[in-house]
């Protein structure tokens, strides 16, 4: 049996609302929410309960298509009024995943030129939906070319979760794990637990074995430590926003491990849709950095692990310079040499394609 009928899901167009696993829940408990307002489409991006770029892309569209399907309005202008203002509420819920923001406006742009409200409506349906499959067939397709990268049986380490539940199926990262086991060429993973909110422990273990895919859990300060002890021959991570030089911003923590991949000589992959690259700025200098509550930090579980007073600093992203990548894999190929101008050509190859 196909290994994909075991890879979970995170969001589903279900005509009158969305369907939502509600990843804040998980490991222990999973449970699958209904969205049906654009307010609980902002409130689940915000507090974490979907997260991934093309996930928090995927819901957003869903969001928007399904808060326009209800409006009542009398002319087509007011329509693409109120569009326009759910766009820009949608896009304040998480400023750092350009997934989210390349979505709602695709949607938007895809009814520009429309005759009336209903073709409108049905249009941004539409455009939703495919924006779910074209993101299923692109992480399979990144998965592709990236299991040409390991062997069978490497020890891998990965961070945060990149996986199926952060995007439509099979994940960036985790894609090619998923691929692996399919085609009988497995590898073994090592998932850092990605602190404060432990997407590692709680998401990337959880969904690994929902697969069966060997995946051994460890605390981020262990990472070094894994990386000499069990020789770890490469890192893979997801990405949330890419510059044009290549500069990548991802989960807190990422750029330790990048380090410490040049530091032991492994490659630091980053695994990444063409929508994640960010075509408008030139460097990661201009990537703005969310910076999310204190109680991320002084709490796990509700319980306080630190002194109530004390001063917290916690930025949910880092940023890891170009000079640390090995490669970055797309679904069209894996980028590798001079990532300015590799992505430069990909950016003119994508336009001609488009």
């Amino acid at each position: 049996m196909a290994i994909t009928s075991t890879i979970p899901r995170s969001v589903e167009w279900k005509e009158t609302y969305i369907s939502l696993l509600d990843q804040q829940k998980l490991p222990h408990t999973t449970e699958f929410l209904e969205l049906k307002e654009l307010q609980e489409v902002w409130d689940a991006i915000k507090q974490l309960k979907v997260r991934g770029a093309p996930a928090i892309g995927i819901t957003a569209a869903f969001g928007l298509a399904l808060h326009t399907s209800s409006l009542t309005v009398e002319t087509l202008e007011d329509f693409q009024i109120r569009l326009k203002e759910a766009r820009d509420y949608l896009t304040n819920s998480r400023p750092t995943a350009v997934n989210l923001v390349w979505a709602v406006d695709r949607l938007v742009k895809r009814v520009e030129h429309a005759k009336s409200i209903n073709e409108a409506k049905t249009n941004l349906i539409h455009e939703a939906i495919q924006i779910q499959i074209e993101d299923e067939e692109v992480c399979r397709q990144i998965g592709e070319n990236a299991l040409p990268l390991f062997k069978k049986g490497d020890q891998v380490m990965t961070i945060c979760n990149a996986g199926s539940i952060a995007t439509a199926r099979y994940g960036t990262a985790l894609s090619p794990f998923y691929l692996a086991k399919e085609k009988g060429k497995e590898l073994k993973v090592f998932a850092c637990e990605t602190r404060p909110v432990l997407q590692g422990a709680r998401l990337t273990a959880w969904e690994l074995m929902q697969a069966d895919v060997d995946v051994t859990l460890i605390t981020d300060n262990m990472a070094a430590h894994t990386i000499k002890e069990k020789g770890i021959k490469a890192i893979i991570v997801g990405a949330d926003r890419i510059a044009q030089n290549g500069d990548t911003a991802n989960k807190i923590g990422t750029f330790n491990l990048a380090i410490l991949a040049k530091a032991f000589q492994i490659p630091f992959y980053v695994a990444a849709p063409l929508s994640t690259f960010d075509f408008t700025i030139q460097s990661g200098k201009e990537i703005p950095i969310e910076e999310r509550d204190r109680a991320e930090v002084i709490t796990i579980n509700g319980h306080k692990i630190a002194p109530e007073d004390v001063k917290v600093y916690n930025p949910a992203f880092d940023v890891t310079p170009n000079r640390y990548i090995t490669g970055i894999i797309t679904e069209k190929r894996v980028l590798q040499g001079n990532l300015t101008e590799e992505i430069a050509k990909l950016k003119t190859e994508s336009s001609t394609v488009n």
